[in-house]
């Protein structure tokens, strides 16, 4: 018996086929070819493609004919050939420390990724809240299908059959979750818990950005005063060098007082080049710690005087009671613990039933006949039709699981072991803010007392500076008193200088361990309270 021969159909198919799967052979290739887009040998260049501009692009690495460049540089990309402009800022303005804070509350970066997670949160919390709401799809579909045969058997000889089938589809199919004892209650509890927590990331975000400009700008307001008294010195050593070329000329000087003076006066100098660069590296932090473009010029301007007032003596456990309670990574923590909790429940109603509702309204033509539309992306598969031209069906059910190898078990312990390491964490934190309140606590008393201790060093340090020089330009005097009080002096107003910075940046670091920093009472400075 002679095999049927394929039908020319057959052969055009068969054809189709072969070059559909040669064209996706020859785009995508076998998975490990991809292995051609990392560097060849560990120790050699990466030679990545570039397009006409220099930017790199996915693909294989160019042959070696067509490399141009070695060593481990990268190319130049024209796309990233640009650098952020400058901030819009009024030149003819000096920013006091609240509005350098306001200005980095709306231009540092941080307060915008921290502002889109917060949003990303809530669209999570509406996302868990419409498992609630019934699911309904529409479908479209039309098909051809054509279908032949052939057959040989010793009555009928041999016979082929042929038959061609066409027609069009449409659907609209409801699925709606009536009852799941508690599972999406406990999903949407967990998400609105997160957006919680997000949007305290968020407050915290701003907290740690008015901390560090505050922290920033007291540095810069150091350095400053360093520069000044670096200025101030320098012309104490020009008057010291003055007076010891005077007394030389006027015959009761020495060289050697005239040479002393002089080293005085270059180390003077060099500490003044010193002071110069320290403000402009400070200048450049406050500037990066605004978030705006490191080539701004934003003019600054001086911290008003102010004096610091001794500590309140308010005991620890008061200080951390409340700051506990207003801590933005304590009351995190406690929002994902809330959440974790909220996921056990979740877990906990995959083992009981749920009750549904599904109902399906279909409508075909011609001779096509289905018995299931198969699921795409998102939607469920539609089931239950029947080769009528219209055809409807409607279900109430209950699903009851009863095996699935163990999986709501594992997933359940899961949700229990996150919970109890919210739960640690949560006690981690706490311990861990007790700790920075007292140390912040301390670290503004030690800088309160310090500061004190160098006002009244830097007013004895002036006088006798004072009385050393006017000794010396007097002819009663040595040089060499005169130069160890003024390096004296000088040690003592850069004390001060930093004593003041360490107090303020002091005061700000409490307020941001007690959660106080940013209140609206404080106007962008540490509270009064702290110091």
């Amino acid at each position: 018996m002679r095999a049927p021969e394929p039908t020319p159909r057959f052969i055009v198919l068969a054809a189709a086929l072969a070059a559909a799967l040669a064209i996706i052979s020859g785009f995508e290739g076998c998975a490990t070819s991809s292995i051609d887009l990392a560097p060849a040998a560990p120790d050699r260049p990466w030679q990545p493609p570039t397009d006409a501009g220099g930017n790199i692009v996915p693909g294989p690495p160019p042959s070696a004919s067509e490399a141009t460049r070695a060593g481990f540089t990268l190319p130049r990309s024209a796309a990233l050939a640009s650098i952020e402009p400058a901030a819009a800022l009024d030149a003819n303005h000096a920013y006091t420390l609240p509005e350098l804070i306001d200005l980095a509350e709306s231009t540092n970066p941080l307060t915008r990724i921290a502002w889109n997670d917060a949003r990303n949160a809530a669209l999570a919390a509406g996302i868990a809240k419409t498992a609630y709401l019934p699911q309904l799809t529409a479908t479209a579909m039309g098909g051809y299908e054509a279908a032949s045969g052939a057959a040989s058997t010793p009555l009928l000889g041999n016979t082929s059959t042929s038959s061609n089938i066409h027609g069009t589809v449409s659907v609209l199919s409801l699925q709606w979750l009536l009852f799941d004892f508690g599972g999406r209650r406990a999903r949407l509890d967990a998400a609105r818990e997160l957006s919680v927590a997000a949007n305290i990331a968020f407050t915290s975000v701003h907290q740690h950005v008015i901390h560090d400009v505050s922290v920033a700008y007291y540095t810069y307001e150091a350095a400053s005063a360093r520069e000044h008294t670096a200025q101030q010195a320098l012309d104490n050593a020009d008057g010291i060098l003055g007076a010891a070329r005077a007394r030389r000329k006027q015959g009761v000087g020495t060289v050697v007082e005239v040479a002393q003076a002089t080293q005085n006066r270059a180390q003077a100098n060099l500490l003044k080049v010193q002071a110069d660069g320290a403000l402009s590296d400070s200048y450049l932090g406050l500037v990066s710690a605004l978030g705006i473009s490191p080539l701004s010029k934003p003019v600054i301007a001086p911290l008003p005087a102010r004096t610091l007032t001794p500590a309140l003596h308010q005991s620890v456990d008061e200080i951390v009671t409340d700051a506990l309670a207003r801590r933005p990574d304590v009351q995190g923590a406690y929002a994902l613990e809330q959440a974790n909790q909220a996921k056990i429940r979740a877990a906990e109603s995959a083992f009981m039933p749920k009750i549904f509702l599904s109902a399906t309204a279909a409508y075909g033509t011609g001779t096509t006949s289905i018995t299931a539309i198969p699921p795409v992306g998102d939607q469920a598969a539609t089931v239950n039709l029947n080769g009528s031209r219209r055809s409807g069906s409607i279900f109430l059910g209950v699903t009851i699981p009863l095996y699935d190898g163990g999986l709501r078990s594992a997933v359940l312990m899961q949700a229990r072991n996150d919970a109890d390491s919210a739960s640690a964490q949560l006690t981690h934190t706490r311990q861990q803010a007790i700790r920075q309140i007292v140390a912040a606590q301390n670290g503004l008393s030690t800088s309160l007392a310090s500061n004190d201790a160098a006002k009244a060093l830097v007013e004895a340090a002036q006088t006798t500076y004072d009385a050393a020089f006017a000794a010396y330009r007097h002819g009663v005097g040595t040089i060499t008193d005169a130069l160890l009080t003024q390096n004296q002096l000088l040690a003592a107003q850069n004390a001060y200088a930093d004593s003041y910075s360490a107090a303020l940046s002091a005061a700000a670091t409490l307020a941001l361990a007690t959660g106080e920093i940013g209140s609206a009472s404080m106007e962008g400075e540490p509270s009064q309270k702290d110091h």
